[in-house]
């Protein structure tokens, strides 16, 4: 087994919408489903990869019927990997929002990017894959392997 990584809302859309880096990330996924590593993601980041999915619509970026569907898969997959345990959502706790805010503090981030640093680190997963260059860093630099999908 591969191990445990630790998936940001960056990481998570490229699943559903098709851009740089979305071949990787669509590698992670399958080897989730086949039982070589275990995805994790904030329950922070529902919100967020909806918010993304919604935002790509109103640029025009995802049609209306694309978006239903990048959505409802999502949602579906999101549910299903969770339920068979080869997915876990980590809840916001205050050991994690503490991290997060230590981290804010230490290194400027925004705090849904300091979050899932500190996410990564509550479950200890070994990696966390990014999309974000700058997150990608802060993670290296608290002690995370970092995976970027940019």
């Amino acid at each position: 087994m591969e191990g445990h990584v630790y998936l940001d809302s960056s990481a998570m859309v490229k699943r559903y919408v098709k851009e740089p880096g979305s071949s990787h990330v669509r590698s992670l996924y399958l080897k989730a489903y086949s039982g070589d590593l275990t995805l994790s993601f904030s329950l922070w980041n529902v919100g967020e990869v909806l918010g993304a999915l919604a935002q790509a619509a109103r640029l025009r970026r995802l049609s209306e019927a694309s978006y239903r569907e990048a959505r409802s898969r999502f949602l579906l997959e999101t549910r299903r990997m969770v339920k068979l345990g080869i997915a876990l959502a980590v809840p916001l706790r205050l050991a994690v929002l503490r991290e997060g805010w230590r981290i804010i503090e230490a290194k400027g981030l925004y705090e849904a990017d300091a979050l899932q640093i500190a996410s990564a680190k509550y479950i200890k997963a070994e990696r966390l894959a990014t999309g974000d260059r700058r997150l990608f860093e802060a993670a290296l630099e608290e002690g995370l392997e970092g995976i970027y999908v940019g």
